[in-house]
Order: C-alpha cells, then structure tokens, then sequence
C-alpha cells in the first residue's frame, strides 16, 4: 500500500513541475517582448469619434461624483462625448447625485438579473438605437478617476483602426493599506508584462473591467451579451473567437480603486475565479479547436490565459510537497524529487523574485514604500492559492458581490498625492 502511495505522489510531483515550468515559461517568453517600449504611430488624429462615457453603478453615491468631474473635464470637445450613468438596482442618491452633475441617468431594477454584465447590455441596447450618435462607447468604475487625455489616445487608436481598446488601469489608493499595495503592484506588473507584450506581438490584450473602448458598429455585429461575473474576460474569449483583438493604449490611464481588507480582497478575487472558471467551462475548447484549425495564435493564448486557475492550485501544490519534504525529511513515502537540479529551480525562484522590481523600475514605479510592498506581496500571491480552489468548486454560483468603494479624491487631489 505504501508503496503504491509513493508511485501515485511521484507521478503527481512530475506533472505539477512539468506543468508549473512549461506555463511559467510560456509567459516568460512572452513578458520579455514588453521589457522595451516601442515607438508609437506619429501620425496625430484630430478629434474625430463621438463617444459614450458609461459607468455601470451600484449604491456609489461616495465616489459618483469625482468620476463624473473628471470625465466633464477631458481634453476632447465636450460636444463629441456624454457621461451616462446606469444606476443599476440602487437604493441610495447615486442616481440624484449624478443628476446634479448633468450626466445622463438610466435607473435599472432588476432583481434576478444583478451584475455589470447585465447592466452594460441593457444599455448598450438603449445607446446602439440613438440613430447613431456615437462611433464608441467606453466603460468606466463609478470609483475610477481619468486622466485628461484619454479620450486622445481612444481616438487616435480608433483612427489607427483598432475595434476594441484597453487603457492602462493605474491605482488611486496604493499605499492604503498592504492589500491595495500589493493589488497595485499585481497591475503595474501586469500592465506592463501581460498587456504590453501582447499588443507589440499582434496577440490579444485583457479587457480590466474598465478603462476600455469599444467600437459601435463592433457591438452591433457581435452584441455584448455576457452573463458570468467576469464580464471582462467572458467579452475578450468572444472577441477571439470572433477574430477581434483588444489592443493597448499604455498612456491612457484609469486610476482604480483597490480594496483595503483581506476580506474585501478575498470576495472580490473569489468572484474573478468563479468567473474565470465559468469561461473556461464554455470557452476553452471553442478556443483551442480555433486556434488549432485555423492556426490562431490570438486564441491559443486566450485559451492558455484561461488555465491561469490551474496553475495556481499546481503550484500550491507543489509547494505542499516541498514543505511535506521539508518537515518530514524521513518519511518512507515518496515526496519530491525534482526535474532538473536543485539549483535550477533557486535560479528560477531569484529571476521571479527579481522580475517584479526590475519591471517596476522600468515603469518608474519603484520607490520605498513599493520596495516594502514587496515584503508583503508573496504572501498575496499566495493567496490566490485557496481562492483559485474555491472558485472552482463554487463556479456555478453566480451571485454578484459588490465591492464597497470609500476612497473619495478628486483626480486634483491624486496628482498633488
């Protein structure tokens, strides 16, 4: 029986390794294309597209309105562009409060179909039958705040022929608390390893929730119609499967808030995880049957993305076995045993240790406090370890938990921050 034990445990430590170095150098191989900025397009586009400025909002009457004032004040003509709010399913004075602001108010009441998914394609509906006022609709956070020249770069993008864009989603609150730290430092690395590189290599980047552009004759082909709690991703596996790509704007910055709490965070990043599940379920197969008929790089990566959970769990794992190993070094039953040397795995652990810093650095992020942020960040990451598990086993819960957002500051006041 022991030793049957031991066969299955050595078994099992070769596939987590094979797995855990394969997918870690995959993204190895397409991070680095992201290390060297490129020289944008030259050519300027003068302000051409009409755009729809929506944020989906659930009880934000503490942050409604500095998204409103900072979206009143981009540098694009006023005229080419209106603030709509969807007050989804609210019971405060977001709806009066955004009224004030001479933004444009649908309130919606539903009680069964809850979420941003369902708020965006109820008015995405009503927007797409206004005889063609906009050209693209952008979709913000009622907590976001955006920096001046956003709507530039969406245009010029559009001009450039892009379909769909993501901006760059920066944190308003990253020194808060070790949470918001941490989350901000996962966006800046992100940001600049995960989205960047894609774009320059002609792959698709991830649409974030917010900060991203849409073109309307786009929604009209292929309509939005999301229905899982990660709107975001669902849309992106359909753009693929569509042969659409969301391309990058790296300097058109959307500030977000981060979460505070442990707490806060394991909700939200719970409810991601069931999400991203729930795609992968109804999209991963589609997308690898894609990518392989038709030789399509762009859904091989989206499918490859969405097998991000797995890796977790493989390596909390794998990091199970190494401390079974650690604590009982004598023990008759096979633990692990590792692929290459010892002294391989410690190259690769001080690469990864040494790769968030340096990409910070080269994002001129890296100051003291995000030095220290570091000292708190594995234990985040690790996080995600028992959060991935359980997004899994809960994926077919599709109830929405919202977010709280208290962090009330003007864009005036951030920048002065």
């Amino acid at each position: 029986m022991l030793s049957e034990i031991s066969a299955i445990v050595y078994h099992a430590t070769k596939i987590v390794q094979i797995f855990i170095f394969i997918s870690n150098l995959y993204f190895f191989c397409i991070s680095i294309f992201g290390f060297i900025k490129r020289k944008e397009n030259t050519s300027f586009y003068p302000p051409q597209k009409r755009f729809a400025l929506v944020t989906a909002a659930h009880n934000e009457e503490k942050v409604i309105g500095h998204i409103i004032d900072s979206l009143a004040n981009l540098n694009y003509p006023r005229n080419m562009y209106d603030i709509i709010i969807v007050a989804d399913n609210c019971t405060d004075r977001t709806a009066e409060i955004a009224r004030k602001k001479n933004a444009i108010v649908f309130e919606r009441y539903d009680g069964v179909n809850r979420g941003k998914g369902y708020a965006l394609d109820w008015v995405f509906k009503k927007l797409l039958n206004r005889d063609n006022r906009y050209d693209a609709v952008c979709v913000f956070d009622a907590d976001n705040l955006v920096t001046q020249d956003f709507l530039i770069h969406m245009n010029q993008k559009l001009c450039e022929g892009h379909k769909v864009i993501q901006g760059y989603v920066d944190s308003k609150n990253p020194f808060d608390s070790w949470i918001s730290c941490s989350y901000s430092i996962a966006f800046w690395i992100s940001n600049r390893l995960f989205q960047l590189p894609r774009y320059y290599l002609g792959l698709s980047c991830g649409l974030c929730g917010t900060g991203f552009c849409i073109d309307v004759d786009l929604l009209k082909e292929i309509g939005w119609g999301t229905s899982s709690l990660t709107e975001d991703l669902e849309f992106t596996m359909k753009l693929a499967l569509n042969n659409y790509k969301v391309a990058w704007a790296h300097e058109a910055v959307v500030y977000d808030e981060k979460p505070l709490t442990l707490k806060q965070s394991w909700k939200q990043r719970k409810r991601w995880m069931q999400g991203h599940a729930d795609c992968a379920g109804r999209y991963l197969i589609p997308l690898f049957s894609k990518a392989f008929r038709e030789a399509s790089f762009t859904a091989f990566d989206c499918g490859v993305y969405l097998f991000q959970p797995i890796s977790f769990i493989f390596l909390g794992f794998g990091m199970l076995l190494m401390w079974f190993q650690t604590v009982f070094p004598e023990s008759p039953i096979y633990t692990l045993k590792y692929m290459f040397p010892p002294v391989v795995w410690y190259i690769i652990v001080f690469i990864q240790s040494m790769y968030g810093p340096l990409t910070l650095l080269l994002e001129k992020r890296l100051s003291l406090k995000v030095i220290c942020g570091f000292i708190t960040f594995p234990l985040y990451c690790l996080t995600w370890v028992p959060i991935a598990i359980q997004g899994l086993l809960s994926k077919g819960n599709k109830n929405w938990y919202h977010t709280p957002h208290t962090r009330s500051i003007s864009l005036e006041e951030l920048k002065k921050a």
